[in-house]
């Protein structure tokens, strides 16, 4: 969802590492504006204070809450299609990291959050990102369908994964096999 409009950063001055967008992880796209971002090579994007080491905090460009933000990877890691069981202490650090972001902001009622992932084909950007929204009872009516609890289009984290469990992943559409969540 955010950085597509952003401005055109100059050419990295390392070749990429990882020149797949859709890759599982692993390096720098120069043509992913994550990475980009990440980089700090994106001028137009102002990264907020990230307490996790390999992540960047920052706004998104259409916001869909009054906080709504982004958790991402700094190193290039494909959407979460991609995302297998040993990526569970990687998520559970963006949403460490999403909270933790939406306390800085003042905001406290982390019962009246949002966070997940878009479901490819609908995210705009191949590069792992969580949204992080709140106040989730302010959402508008279009960002309450973008952003649907476990619809076919997004998928929300909580504290549960389903990881592989089929009483749990067996209701929710989008559950993978290795990796999934539960709500």
């Amino acid at each position: 969802m955010a950085g597509e409009d952003g401005a055109a950063a100059p050419e990295a001055a390392q070749p990429p590492a990882d020149p797949s967008p859709g890759s599982d992880g692993g390096g720098y796209d120069g043509k992913c504006v994550f990475c980009r971002i990440g980089r700090r090579e994106e001028p137009g994007t102002a990264l907020l204070p990230c307490e996790s080491e390999g992540l960047v905090c920052f706004r998104d460009i259409r916001p869909g809450a009054p906080h709504h933000y982004l958790v991402v990877p700094i190193e290039h890691m494909g959407n979460c299609k991609t995302l297998k069981k040993e990526h569970i202490p990687l998520v559970e650090k963006m949403m460490e990291a999403g909270k933790n972001i939406l306390q800085q902001n003042n905001f406290t009622d982390l019962n009246d959050i949002r966070m997940g992932f878009h479901w490819p084909p609908f995210c705009s950007i191949s590069h792992l990102h969580l949204h992080v929204l709140a106040p989730a009872s302010q959402l508008g009516f279009l960002s309450r369908m973008i952003y649907r609890i476990n619809s076919y289009w997004f998928i929300t984290v909580s504290k549960t994964p389903c990881l592989g469990d089929p009483h749990l992943t067996s209701h929710h559409p989008n559950c993978l096999k290795t990796f999934s969540f539960f709500c």
